[in-house]
């Protein structure tokens, strides 16, 4: 078969475990090819290809631009030719072209499709807020992680992760992903000093005002945190919708997330705010 088992086992895997990869697919061969239309192989963000999908005068350019692929979101198509065809660098139908030096002189047609992991959305604490973010996180499409002590974590169901304490070294966080501290009260200092040192995109805390401007007083002369992190903190955090109930709470907090990542976008694009906005 021309996509095995253990190809399917691989992309499941890997999407269970959150991770972004690409599936190149061979669509189609013209000539003399080691593979065949139907192949399949995955390549990871290491540029490991898992499956075969040709040779090594095929498996450069897959990697290269499957590697490509999943650091843009974009899918793309490349056509492999025997470098004598091949005098410019895409074709005439818009598909880019790829020389081969394969004495055999085939040419193959890949189609590649990135699988990046979902945005993750880091929970700390597990009071009436927190549980209610939970909800909202999964319905954004984010992989919900909750970090707080084990034994409070059957206050928080439905997470993708649990998380013992406030450790976030092996979570990874990066610039597409939140993180908001709803502690309220128990252990605000480890989750406020773990959050401000990840590098989630947005970073909120639940609280007032005062409690920030004392916790901001105890971290920074204890060499907990650099002063600068606080900048990026929104806190307290959530849009002033007038929310009282931890629902109302929770959904001005996810409306800020969505607001803060996407004010890059939103900058380059004004008009695309005012065609999402209600008329």
């Amino acid at each position: 078969m021309a996509t095995s088992d253990k190809t399917l086992d691989l992309i499941e895997t890997l999407r269970s475990q959150g991770k972004s990869f690409c599936v190149a697919t061979i669509l189609r061969t013209a000539d003399s090819t080691s593979a065949r239309a139907g192949a399949k192989a995955v390549v990871t963000t290491d540029g490991v290809i898992h499956g075969f999908v040709g040779g090594s005068c095929v498996t450069a350019a897959v990697r290269r631009t499957a590697l490509e692929c999943i650091s843009s979101g974009e899918p793309g198509m490349i056509r492999i030719k025997p470098g004598d065809e091949v005098v410019t660098p895409v074709d005439v139908d818009g598909v880019r072209l790829h020389k081969s030096s394969c004495p055999s002189g085939g040419s193959v047609e890949l189609f590649l499709e990135p699988m990046r992991s979902p945005r993750t959305l880091l929970i700390c604490g597990a009071s009436p807020i927190a549980q209610a973010i939970i909800g909202f996180g999964h319905a954004l499409g984010y992989r919900v992680v909750v970090a707080a002590t084990a034994d409070d974590h059957g206050e928080m169901p439905n997470a993708n992760l649990y998380i013992d304490g406030f450790g976030l070294d092996d979570l990874e966080l990066t610039a597409s992903d939140a993180a908001i501290v709803a502690t309220q009260g128990k252990r605000d200092r480890d989750a406020l000093r773990s959050v401000l040192l990840s590098a989630a995109g947005y970073k909120g805390m639940v609280t007032s005002r005062k409690k920030i401007a004392r916790l901001k007083q105890d971290l920074i002369p204890e060499n907990r945190v650099p002063a600068a992190s606080f900048d990026d903190l929104h806190a307290p955090a959530g849009l002033l919708i007038g929310a009282i109930e931890p629902e109302e709470i929770a959904l001005s907090l996810v409306s800020e997330i969505v607001m803060r990542l996407r004010e890059a976008k939103i900058a380059m694009a004004p008009e695309k705010l005012e065609a999402n906005s209600p008329r």
